[in-house]
């Protein structure tokens, strides 16, 4: 298993070249991000080359797959993630449904995502880049957002049908969404492209609130995942304490 940290949530506010330092001094030897369009791309790769680092994944940009009238836009903000991608030697991107729609009934926004992704999928196969759906919780932190349940998500990348649209497992989510995390995850570990991980409640490290993150982290080590698992937490001090718990995690594993 690799890990990631996410440079926008523990390194939040912080300029790109002192959060990829610490990325690196803290021990990690990869990193993402959220949306492309706000960072500087070749400061990023050289950045990049001289700590020697791995970019995991970021997020795609523009449109949505809810809206069938906005696939043209979504399909563009693929390709153009896409070359940014390439760029940075980053092998998947990050791609979400958008939020509901009034009236349209939610059985045909499903399928028009469904539509958006099977568009989208020979993109990604062409490039050999991997989309990854990801669901939210709308509880606490995305409300109106249209994929909530891992489960729905898996159904969707089984309907596509390309090995270049897997899913993105937030385990922070999915514990607000609907519980069940490791049988979950195990049951469907050939579907998962990435993880991203938090403490639950808070969202902050992931030492703190009711995952056992011990225990999640050897059962996929056990199984044989061997994506990336991501750090999406949002410090509650400084990101050390978060980052050096994970470390000791990854040591006795």
């Amino acid at each position: 298993m690799k890990f990631s940290v996410c440079i926008d949530s523990v390194f939040r506010n912080m300029k790109l070249s002192e959060a990829l330092s610490h990325v690196k001094s803290s021990g990690f030897d990869a990193f993402e991000f959220w949306n492309w369009r706000h960072k500087d791309i070749n400061l990023m790769a050289s950045e990049m080359k001289r700590l020697e680092l791995s970019l995991s994944t970021f997020c795609t940009d523009g449109g949505n797959l809810v809206d069938q009238e906005s696939h043209k836009e979504y399909l563009q903000g693929i390709k153009e993630a896409i070359i940014v991608a390439k760029r940075l030697g980053c092998g998947t991107l990050i791609t979400q449904t958008g939020n509901e729609l009034s009236g349209i009934s939610r059985e045909r926004q499903v399928e028009n995502v469904l539509t958006g992704l099977r568009l989208a999928a020979p993109i990604a196969e062409e490039a050999g880049v991997t989309l990854l759906l990801e669901p939210l919780n709308t509880k606490v932190d995305h409300p109106g957002y249209l994929l909530t349940r891992s489960s729905e998500a898996f159904e969707l990348i089984e309907q596509v049908g390309s090995n270049y649209v897997k899913v993105l497992f937030d385990i922070y989510h999915q514990q607000i969404s609907e519980g069940n995390l490791i049988s979950s995850m195990l049951s469907n570990l050939q579907s998962i492209g990435h993880l991203h991980a938090a403490g639950c409640p808070g969202r902050n490290e992931l030492q703190f609130g009711e995952i056992h993150y011990a225990n999640v982290i050897q059962a996929l080590r056990n199984a044989g995942y061997s994506n990336y698992f991501g750090l999406e937490f949002m410090p509650s001090a400084e990101p050390a304490l978060g980052l050096d718990y994970v470390r000791n995690l990854m040591d006795a594993s």
